[in-house]
């Protein structure tokens, strides 16, 4: 499948119609962000059955700045419309294709149910959310 260009009109659709969506955010003056590309592309290319996009962060800044991105090349990854890994940095492929397969093999449900706890565990506190 070939990388698809998030912006904030089709970001939400992208999101909720596809269970697994790696983003990378970046832009074209960035170096290490053009030395990743041809890595994140090999990755589209060999998980077809993944959405691998891209938001510029020039042109998306309202995007970029909703998911606060503040350093360049960000990679998330967002499966089943929780975002469960986000980190800025250029990876190797091989780091690259092992969090996909770290991502592959999580329990959403247990994510999940983590993710209520912890939000019901600082309700009770008083605590705003993480």
């Amino acid at each position: 499948m070939a990388t698809v260009e998030l912006t904030k009109e089709n970001f939400d659709q992208t999101i909720s119609e596809n269970p697994f969506v790696l983003i990378d955010f970046w832009a074209g003056w960035c170096r290490p962000c053009l030395q990743f590309a041809p890595v994140y592309e090999k990755a589209s290319e060999a998980h077809t059955d993944l959405v691998f996009a891209k938001v510029d962060t020039e042109a998306q800044q309202e995007l970029a700045g909703a998911f606060e991105i503040s350093s360049i090349p960000t990679l998330m990854i967002v499966r089943d419309q929780v975002a469960i890994f986000a980190q800025p940095g250029a990876l190797p492929e091989a780091a690259l294709t092992d969090l996909i397969e770290q991502a592959r093999a999580l329990d959403m449900d247990e994510v999940r149910a983590k993710i209520a706890a912890s939000q019901q565990g600082a309700a009770e506190s008083g605590t705003p959310d993480a």
